[in-house]
């Protein structure tokens, strides 16, 4: 797979313009090179991402430069591959610590016996934000970072406190 590097220059004094572009680097899981210059897989799922950090860029008064192409030396292939592995492994376990604390709040939301229809509703809401976060990290996971699994299975605990804790809610409100 061959690699879209873009390097991009910013207005010197606008510290809105840097937050702009750190923030997009972000969003679209860019693999940051070094100052100035991100990197993308080069597919056509990432080619939306490239042309919107491209837009923000020039959004902000910047100028971007794009070019794809292939690694020199399989050395040089295996290390963007690795950096760009270690950055989604470092989002899966930021989701993984958000599910280990969604499982305690449900723990003890058990422990004071909080079943209420209010809680659950927020309950939810909050397991579908992890949901969307995890589909995010996971679109992005191209080239199979070794934490995914336990990302996924982070998700899956998560779905099944929030069943138990559905079921105990509907035991003490639902319908008689």
């Amino acid at each position: 797979m061959g690699w879209v590097l873009l390097t991009y220059q910013l207005p010197a004094d606008s510290s809105r313009a840097r937050v702009a572009v750190w923030r997009e680097v972000r969003r679209r899981g860019a693999l940051h090179l070094q100052q100035a210059v991100v990197a993308f897989p080069d597919t056509a799922e990432f080619r939306e991402h490239v042309e919107r950090f491209a837009e923000v860029v020039a959004e902000v008064g910047g100028e971007t430069l794009a070019v794809g192409g292939q690694p020199l030396g399989t050395s040089d292939g295996d290390r963007l591959v690795e950096r760009w592995n270690a950055a989604r492994d470092d989002e899966y376990r930021e989701l993984i610590g958000k599910c280990e604390a969604f499982l305690g709040e449900i723990e003890h939301e058990f422990e004071i016996e909080k079943f209420t229809d209010a809680e659950l509703e927020e309950e939810e809401a909050e397991l579908e934000k992890l949901r969307r976060w995890h589909e995010r990290i996971a679109s992005r996971d191209v080239h199979r970072a070794s934490a995914g699994y336990d990302a996924a299975q982070a998700i899956e605990r998560a779905e099944a406190a929030l069943g138990r804790f559905s079921e105990a809610v509907f035991e003490r409100t639902g319908p008689r």
